[in-house]
């Protein structure tokens, strides 16, 4: 097979850039250095900011368009290299440092809330996805942001792990992310444009800059409840959100233990700092006690009991409900089919009670 770089941009042209749409030759991401050796491709994608948070999945993006369109035999794997443009070089992004004040982004969402825990491993992605689904059963427009950049898990708790989001040219020829719909619930997370078994390994601002692309470069259209999946903890994603967006409030979820409640305690305190002040909608106590299916009214409460409760009352915030452990939530979570889509079992009635309690809390607030 005899090689020539029209070959090349011909491939690289099947490859797009998420935020703007454009393939990359078309945006001028594609250097005139195509360097051909035999079966042995390489050349340079020219990037607008050294910290791109897709240069990495641009690199593999590319090399998947050539073996596919080109052909399997040439030899492009980690051939590959990345310039910075030298107008975008000469700042490094620093020029314009982020906002202290938060800017209207979205100004056709009524109601952006933000779902938080202390810690991992409290249920936090579990209660964003059963409550987006809820929410919308009450006929509300939800939207749901996956903002967990390194541990991504809401494209499988609706099942939609292969979606890859597409483009659309919207008034003025800006071109924006398409969100997945399921449910009734517009989607969108990291998880959608990189690889499932890949570690993300980036620096927070990288991650940070990944997360505006989702919020500003997508079009998420009216919506009344636009949810934000936190990562746990209180870092620089948090504080990009808290910056970008007018948030209208924040839950936390908590489990019984003591030691959950102490990081929750954590989380509340970032809402409520003086610098922030973000109102908060209410805490969630989730595995609140476990019920085995063949004992249906037994309760065990393994974590310890009204912990979350106590310190709702303790601190004089809203207290939203609890969410016990059942297998059936778990199942549904791991299976893509979210409990609250069930209103009539045990497990939707919770879930649509707690959306119940959450809207009233929010225009209250």
């Amino acid at each position: 097979m005899t090689l020539y770089p029209k070959l090349i941009t011909d491939a690289l042209e099947k490859v797009r850039y998420p935020g703007s749409g454009k393939n990359i030759v078309e945006a001028g991401m594609v250097a005139d250095n195509i360097r051909i050796a035999g079966n042995k491709v390489s050349f340079s994608l020219i990037l607008d900011r050294p910290n791109d948070p897709f240069a990495k999945s641009l690199i593999r993006a590319s090399e998947t368009a050539i073996l596919t369109y080109v052909g399997a035999e040439v030899d492009v794997k980690g051939n590959i290299s990345l310039q910075i443009r030298e107008d975008a070089a000469a700042t490094d992004g620093r020029a314009n440092p982020a906002p202290t004040v938060a800017q209207p982004l979205l100004p056709r969402v009524k109601n952006s809330i933000a779902i938080s825990s202390g810690k991992g491993g409290v249920g936090k992605s579990t209660i964003s996805a059963n409550l987006a689904v809820a929410l919308a059963q009450l006929g509300y427009k939800v939207g749901l942001l996956d903002a967990d950049i390194y541990g991504p898990s809401i494209p499988k708790m609706f099942g939609e792990e292969a979606a890859k989001p597409c483009m659309e040219v919207v008034d003025g020829g800006r071109e924006l992310i398409v969100p997945i719909e399921k449910y009734g619930v517009k989607l969108l997370s990291i998880g959608f444009f990189v690889d499932a078994n890949d570690a993300l390994i980036w620096r927070s601002a990288m991650a940070s800059n990944a997360l505006k692309q989702l919020i500003t470069g997508a079009d998420w259209g009216e919506l009344d409840y636009f949810l934000i999946d936190l990562p746990p903890g209180t870092g620089d994603i948090h504080l990009t959100l808290i910056q970008s967006l007018n948030l209208t409030g924040g839950i936390v979820v908590t489990t019984p233990q003591d030691v959950a409640l102490a990081a929750a305690r954590k989380g509340i305190s970032l809402f409520q700092n003086e610098k922030i002040n973000v109102p908060i909608v209410g805490l969630v106590e989730n595995m609140a006690w476990f019920t085995p299916a063949e004992l249906p009214d037994n309760r065990y409460y393994i974590f310890g009991k009204d912990g979350g409760k106590n310190l709702a009352k303790e601190l004089k915030i809203p207290f939203l409900g609890e969410i016990p452990i059942v297998q059936s939530l778990c199942e549904a979570g791991d299976h893509g089919t979210p409990s609250a889509l069930n209103p009539d079992t045990a497990m939707g009635q919770a879930f649509q009670q707690l959306a119940e309690k959450i809207v009233c809390e929010a225009n209250a607030s």
